[in-house]
């Protein structure tokens, strides 16, 4: 699909299969692997951008399962990679109305702990434990596509960026030990959740009071350990965010061992992040290649709580 195909005309066509009038779709600004138009009051068009159709068809997988443990997250109309309406994979979904939040959303802490009830259970091993009637049942689960995301190797990142001039022996010694001290209090043997893989302000939607009404866009969706889920909000939404989670959660972790998991993250993928190429003109607020960083020295320098302030 190309920018160039008449897209009135064949967005019109998917708008008057499900009855809505074409006078009342609109393309909506912005998506890296989507393009949006709403159909009317009621749906919402996502048109796959090429090289996205893999993420795309996964959605269709992810968003019942994470709907069937009560997660807000608008359902599918209709999936169609046929090309006969648009020249590339296209989903209809339930329309929410809401607006991308300022501030961190009330709810969204209790929306991640019903998303992370989904356990990933290796094939080979099945269950043969007591039920348990408070969890729901993926015996059957399969998600086609939900690529596996690991702790990295952070250790490598640093030796890396000393070789290549990016920092000092000094600094990379101290940041080696950083990460020693964070894996003693971190217990990576558990299993591996469904996370959304994107938990960001531009793919969350509330209400005028603040409320979360969705949680959209699910092609970063992962089996993955679930403090990667905390990895695109800066540091002081997280630091408000656990102690709620952990109240809604079935979570085996402490608040100082998900903390630290946390930190992991931004500090892995901040460092990693160094090298790359700027790139400007993104809302993001992880997109400039030092923002992360920055952003943990600024949560640190502004006195954080317990357990974050013991983590360093």
């Amino acid at each position: 699909m190309t920018e160039e195909l008449d897209f009135p005309d064949q967005v019109a066509a998917v708008a008057r299969r499900h009855g809505v009038d074409p006078g009342e779709l609109k393309e909506v600004a912005g998506g890296v692997a989507n393009r949006g138009f709403v159909l009317g009051d009621e749906l919402f068009l996502r048109v796959c951008r090429p090289g996205f159709e893999a993420d795309l068809l996964k959605e269709t997988h992810v968003v019942p399962a994470a709907r069937s443990v009560g997660v807000l997250t608008p359902a599918i109309v209709e999936y169609d990679d046929s090309g006969r309406l648009i020249a590339a994979p296209y989903v209809v979904m339930e329309r929410v109305h809401g607006t991308e939040p300022t501030d961190l959303p009330t709810g969204l802490a209790e929306q991640l702990a019903n998303l992370h009830q989904l356990e990933q259970r290796p094939a080979s091993e099945p269950d043969l434990s007591e039920p348990d009637l408070s969890k729901p049942d993926l015996s059957g689960l399969e998600l086609p596509g939900l690529a596996e995301d690991g702790w990295g190797d952070p250790w490598g990142t640093i030796d890396e960026l000393a070789d290549r001039g990016y920092v000092d022996p000094g600094t990379a010694s101290w940041l080696t030990g950083w990460f020693t001290r964070l894996a003693e209090r971190i217990d990576g043997s558990g299993p591996k959740v469904l996370i959304h893989g994107d938990v960001a302000a531009h793919n969350l939607l509330a209400g005028p009071d603040g409320d979360l009404r969705a949680l959209i866009d699910w092609g970063d969706a992962a089996w993955a350990p679930r403090a990667m889920d905390f990895a695109k909000l800066p540091l002081t939404q997280v630091a408000e965010l656990l102690p709620d989670y952990l109240r809604y959660s079935q979570s085996p972790e402490s608040e100082e061992e998900l903390a630290a998991a946390v930190l992991w993250f931004h500090l892995s993928w901040g460092l990693a992040k160094l090298p790359a190429a700027p790139w400007p003109g993104q809302r993001h607020w992880t997109a400039p290649t030092t923002s992360r960083l920055l952003n943990i020295l600024h949560f640190f320098t502004t006195a954080p709580p317990q357990p974050w302030s013991g983590l360093t």
